[in-house]
C-alpha cells in the first residue's frame, strides 16, 4: 500500500521539465552508453515507470531533449547581411554541441524530423537559399556546411578533447624524433586551439560561397551585355 502511494506522488511532483533537466545531468555525468531511465529515475528519487508516464520510450525522451535544445536556436533576421547570419546559424549549434558534450554525438547524428526540429531546418534551409544559390545549390550547401559543422562538434566533444585514444602510445621525446610533423603540429591541436581552428575554417566556407554568388552576378551582367 505504501509503496503504491509513494509511487503515486512520485509521479504527481514530477513535470517534463525535471525530468529532461535531469537527464541532461546524468547523461554528462554518466555518457550515453551509462545512461538508463533506472539511474534516471534514482537520480529524480522515483521510481523509473513515473518516468515512462511522461516518456513512452528513452526514444522518446532523447527526441524530447533535443527539440528543447533546437527551440532555443533561432534563424536569424532577413534584415542582417546573409554571411552573418550563416555565422550566426552555425555558431549556435555548436554552441549546443559545446554546451552538452556527451549529447553531443546523439544530437548531431539524429535525423530531426520531428516537428520543432523541422521548423528550424525549415528555417535554415531558408537562409541558404536566402544566399542566391538556387534551390539544389543551396540544399547542397546546407549539407555540406552540416558536415562541417558535425566533424568540428564531434572533435572538439569526443575526438581531441578526450586526449589519447591509442592503447599503446609514444613519449614526447619519441615523438619529437621519430614522427616531426605532428609533434610540430600538435599545439595546434590543442583545446585552447579549437576556436581558432573553427572559425578559419569557417571564414573558408563562407568565403567560397560568396566568391560563387559574386561569379553568377558577374556572369548575368556578361550574359546581359553580349544581348544589348
Amino acid at each position: 500500500m505504501d509503496r503504491t502511494i509513494n509511487k503515486k506522488r512520485a509521479r504527481g511532483k514530477l513535470s517534463r521539465d525535471m525530468i529532461e533537466t535531469a537527464a541532461f545531468e546524468v547523461i554528462e555525468r554518466e555518457g550515453l552508453t551509462g545512461f538508463s531511465m533506472r539511474k534516471l529515475a534514482q537520480a529524480l528519487g522515483c521510481e523509473a515507470m513515473s518516468i515512462y508516464h511522461h516518456y513512452p520510450s528513452q526514444a522518446h525522451l532523447f527526441e524530447a531533449l533535443v527539440d528543447r535544445l533546437v527551440c532555443d536556436l533561432e534563424i536569424p533576421s532577413r534584415e542582417l547581411p546573409w554571411r552573418e547570419r550563416a555565422r550566426a546559424v552555425m555558431h549556435d549549434f555548436r554552441a549546443v554541441g559545446r554546451a552538452h558534450p556527451a549529447f553531443a554525438p546523439f544530437v548531431v547524428t539524429y535525423r530531426m524530423n520531428s516537428p520543432m526540429c523541422l521548423k528550424w531546418l525549415d528555417g535554415v534551409i531558408g537562409m541558404f537559399e536566402d544566399g542566391g544559390f538556387g534551390r539544389e545549390r543551396a540544399a547542397r550547401l546546407f549539407r555540406a556546411s552540416g558536415y562541417y559543422l558535425m566533424g568540428a562538434i564531434l572533435d572538439e566533444t569526443a575526438g581531441y578533447a578526450m586526449g589519447p585514444s591509442a592503447a599503446t602510445t609514444i613519449g614526447e621525446e619519441q615523438l619529437r624524433k621519430d614522427y616531426p610533423n605532428v609533434a610540430a603540429a600538435g599545439p595546434y591541436f590543442a583545446e585552447s586551439e579549437f576556436e581558432a581552428t573553427f572559425e578559419m575554417g569557417l571564414d573558408m566556407l563562407l568565403d567560397e560561397m560568396e566568391r560563387e554568388v559574386a561569379g553568377k552576378g558577374r556572369a548575368a551582367l556578361s550574359a546581359d551585355a553580349q544581348k544589348a
